[in-house]
């Protein structure tokens, strides 16, 4: 009886450092019906493609492509500058939790909050490979972007296909913002920050890695 009450309590307390992760995945989605297991590199924004979002500093952003670079690393791909699939990062802190869809009525994304002065800041505008209103309808609407969020700060990763200007992936993931400000600044923080990002990913993680 003894073991069977250590067994439940030990799953207990599992469960409760399960859910006291600071951080949430808010999305994961494919789009273009896109095979991502069909591509082997990848490379990462910089910010001589853009700029940096607000609230992002520079040391923030190469720990976070450090810990992007090691997820996709540990899915088999390689880093390479000349590829089609490029990994754009975007950062949103706002006050209400809200989706809208990648292109509300009336309006054109681009590289900054983009309607009623709510979205994510991206390093590459997203305008650049995003359609425009008239083939809304037609592609994307299911698509949907985080437009605010309570108490709460987001980073969103976009996967491209470069030449084709074309998305193929997204997912943000949330945390919790302490004296305004995100848990996006250490290692530690943005390592399970970027992980989470990629817990519903489609390619997993090589056997090697697990």
């Amino acid at each position: 009886m003894k073991k069977i009450y250590g067994f439940w309590a030990i799953c207990a307390i599992m469960a409760l450092l399960a859910g006291c992760s600071p951080y949430s995945l808010v999305n994961s989605d494919v789009y273009n019906g896109s095979n991502l297991r069909s591509y082997t590199t990848f490379r990462i924004v910089t910010p001589a493609e853009g700029k940096l979002p607000p609230g992002m500093t520079m040391v923030t952003y190469y720990n976070i492509a450090a810990a992007v670079r090691e997820q996709m690393v540990e899915r088999g791909y390689t880093e390479d500058p000349g590829s089609d699939l490029l990994v754009n990062l975007g950062l949103t802190v706002k006050k209400e939790i809200a989706t809208e869809p990648a292109l509300p009525p009336g309006a054109m994304p681009y590289g900054g909050p983009f309607y009623n002065g709510v979205g994510p800041w991206f390093m590459y505008p997203r305008g650049y490979y995003w359609p425009d209103y008239n083939n809304y309808y037609n592609y994307y609407s299911n698509a949907q972007l985080i437009t605010g969020i309570y108490r709460e700060g987001v980073l969103t990763m976009d996967m491209v296909n470069i030449a084709d200007k074309v998305p193929v992936y997204s997912s943000s993931v949330a945390t919790i913002l302490d004296n305004g400000d995100t848990q996006f600044r250490n290692l530690e923080g943005i390592a399970e920050a970027v992980k989470t990002l990629f817990s519903d990913f489609p390619v997993k993680v090589l056997p090697q890695y697990r």
